[in-house]
């Protein structure tokens, strides 16, 4: 029996998000391998991801099931302090080395004085930090401690080709031999009946819109399409409010009535990809991109700029623009506005296309890498 020692980092700092439901995804498709056993040292998170899975159930949370039922009956002051005695929790089991193989979840290299010579495999998820440092100019330890896991993992998994050309690029001293590709896959319910309210006709943005998301560009983009089509909305699906720039961009607009934010339960994106007319994804990089997969799973056209990992999880069923090419995407959107067989064509490469990812083949791509270290 291979014993994954599972590192609580991101359940403790991440209330939901796509690293955590990579990992709740990954240990939930392995459950019920009797070849496994998986050690999460969690006494008490926030993360949904987490707390929606069975990891919750794992022997680790029964056998201290008491604190973990204290730190929900507590929370107004155990939260903290549970937080803390999870990473506790976590070097003691590394001291003891009653453990095979150590699966960091973030860049916290807190736990390399205890690891001892027992392997560890760090998955990369992107390399934005390195290659857009002026978003980032407040962080000054991602990069640093990212750099010195890469050199000391004994495998590095990267969530795409495309991550992984940019680790050997900035880090061209990592073999490359020791570098594994394992796609992620759709999480959203497709057969979920949830009713949404929703207009007829709108263009569907999900998510973060800040930074390099790129939704100011989107925005400036599709205005003169809103302009000249009355009927037609831009919906903004989670992301919290419009900011200060946004709401002066789009007051500006004259447009101000066509554009929508909504927060949603995970229950109820579903709903958003199917209705509308199509998803788009104007973001300058991604490790991967989950929401390319969801919309395609919905049967909702993506259109997305050709960089970073796109073609390699859109394929042949992305409608592609040249990044931050205004008039391209405009001329995209119109053909898929105007054309419902384009529409259609596309709904159904996007169907076929999702199809090829699970968090079954993931896993299973997952513990064959864990095995081979230990």
């Amino acid at each position: 029996m291979t014993r994954i020692l599972l590192d609580p980092e991101i359940f403790i700092t991440q209330e939901f998000g796509g690293i955590s439901r990579y990992y709740t995804e990954v240990y939930d498709a392995l459950e019920n391998n009797p070849e496994i056993q998986v050690i999460c040292p969690i006494l008490y998170t926030d993360n949904i991801h987490f707390n929606e899975s069975s990891l919750l159930e794992n022997s680790y949370q029964k056998r201290k099931s008491i604190l973990v039922k204290c730190s929900q009956l507590f929370r107004g002051y155990l939260p903290r302090k549970l937080k803390k005695k999870s990473k506790t929790e976590a070097i003691c089991i590394l001291e003891k080395q009653e453990f095979d193989v150590f699966v960091p979840t973030y860049y916290d290299p807190y736990f390399l004085p205890y690891i001892k010579n027992k392997p560890f495999v760090l998955t990369v998820h992107d390399m934005i930090h390195e290659l857009y440092p002026h978003y980032f100019t407040n962080d000054k330890i991602t990069v640093p401690n990212k750099k010195l896991l890469i050199e000391k993992a004994a495998r590095i998994i990267t969530v795409s080709e495309n991550t992984k050309r940019d680790l050997l690029r900035i880090y061209p001293d990592t073999p490359a031999s020791k570098i594994d590709i394992v796609y992620l896959a759709p999480s959203i319910n497709t057969e979920a009946p949830i009713e949404i309210e929703a207009p007829e006709n709108y263009i569907l943005f999900v998510g973060n819109r800040t930074i390099y998301k790129n939704f100011i560009f989107f925005l400036k983009a599709v205005l003169p399409i809103l302009k000249s089509r009355k009927d037609l909305f831009i919906l903004c699906a989670g992301g919290n409010g419009f900011n200060e720039e946004e709401n002066q961009l789009i007051n500006e607009s004259g447009v101000k009535d066509q554009l929508i934010q909504r927060n949603f339960k995970d229950s109820e994106l579903a709903g958003y990809y199917k209705k509308a007319i199509c998803f788009v994804f104007p973001s300058e990089y991604e490790g991967f991109g989950i929401p390319i997969l969801e919309a395609m799973a919905c049967g909702c056209p993506v259109v997305l700029t050709k960089n970073s990992s796109f073609p390699e999880v859109a394929g042949d069923a992305g409608i592609y623009f040249e990044l931050n090419n205004a008039s391209e995407l405009k001329e995209k959107l119109i053909t898929l506005l105007d054309d419902t067989r384009i529409r259609q064509e596309y709904k159904l490469k996007g169907l076929v296309q999702s199809g090829k990812f699970s968090w079954k083949i993931t896993a299973d791509k997952c513990l064959k890498i864990y095995q081979s270290v230990v």
